[in-house]
């Protein structure tokens, strides 16, 4: 192989690389943007249904110790790890050990809700988002 066909490979595979990353881009905003409208239509519908809120509570990532998060909605998996609160807002309730925030409580960051949750885990413990959401409707 001359110089320049190791030279047009190299090229040929950067470009190849950037297509798949930019490809893989577009397809995590639309399964983004699906998720959210799926959590939109919960929230509409757990209004309508007038299904309680809960103060949602976050811990530590070692499983020790409770946090305050001031947040109002409703848990989708019954280890409490993830919820929709009252604004439709999508969070993983996972936060680092602190003692300060034992005390005065976390503030979180929305995240973006998974089309899949668990996709890339362990053999059957993906679960569609859809699922944990008619799941948290029908708890009531």
């Amino acid at each position: 192989m001359t110089t320049d066909d190791q030279a047009e490979w190299h090229r040929r595979r950067r470009h190849a690389v950037t297509v798949h990353a930019e490809a893989q881009k577009r397809l995590r905003a639309v399964e983004i943007s699906q998720a959210r409208a799926l959590v939109a239509d919960f929230v509409r519908r757990a209004r309508a249904r007038d299904l309680p809120t809960q103060a949602l509570v976050a811990r530590a990532y070692s499983g020790r110790g409770r946090y305050r998060t001031g947040l109002r909605g409703w848990y989708l998996k019954s280890d409490r790890s993830m919820a929709v609160a009252e604004d439709g807002t999508f969070y993983l309730l996972t936060v680092p050990a602190s003692l300060r925030a034992r005390l005065t409580g976390v503030t979180l960051r929305g995240d973006d809700p998974p089309l899949v949750v668990g996709r890339g885990g362990k053999d059957g413990e993906s679960i569609p988002l859809a699922t944990l959401l008619e799941r948290a409707l029908s708890r009531q």
